[in-house]
């Protein structure tokens, strides 16, 4: 979806007082954790950080909740199948893309317990999957990405970026 579309889909008016009433674009991310290392996947083809690393994710689909989004993402991304009981960590980013400008809604899961053998499912959108040591981030991980999860190791329950430029 191009830039201008999110921008439209992304304010309403309040129908009391007609000034803009924002939604949210919001996604759930999959922090896999195997002993001191967190599975990224290099995007490719996408048209939004091509190159970078970041972890499965998907936005939320229309009648869906966050945990189910994660669960069907794990499967299509990664071929791999977790439940809600395998949570054992969340954390919540609320930020404005530089990208877009648009205002996102991101739920990250971490989990440690899985069933499947990971695979690359959507190489024409995935370059690798990969195992990183979580004390040594590829410097390309995308930005939004690094803070999220430095905050959920930290056991923050809440992150914000892109709000106020320094």
């Amino acid at each position: 979806m191009d830039k201008q579309k999110i921008s439209q889909i992304n304010h309403v008016n309040n129908p009391a007082n007609n000034k803009p009433r924002h939604t949210n674009v919001v996604a759930a991310y999959l922090v896999l954790k195997k002993n001191d290392a967190i599975l990224l996947l290099k995007r490719k083809n996408t048209g939004y950080e091509d190159g970078s690393y970041s972890v499965i994710a998907g936005h939320v689909e229309s009648g869906e909740s966050f945990r189910q989004t994660i669960i069907r993402e794990a499967k299509e991304e990664a071929n791999v199948s977790i439940s809600e009981t395998d949570i054992i960590r969340t954390h919540v980013q609320h930020r404005k893309s530089s990208w877009d400008q648009s205002e996102r809604v991101d739920v990250y899961f971490m989990v440690e317990k899985w069933s499947g053998q990971i695979k690359n499912m959507e190489p024409e959108k995935s370059e690798t999957l990969e195992w990183h040591a979580i004390s040594k981030l590829p410097r390309n991980t995308i930005d939004c990405v690094k803070v999220a999860l430095k905050s959920l190791f930290e056991e923050k329950e809440y992150s914000e970026i892109g709000w106020h430029k320094s």
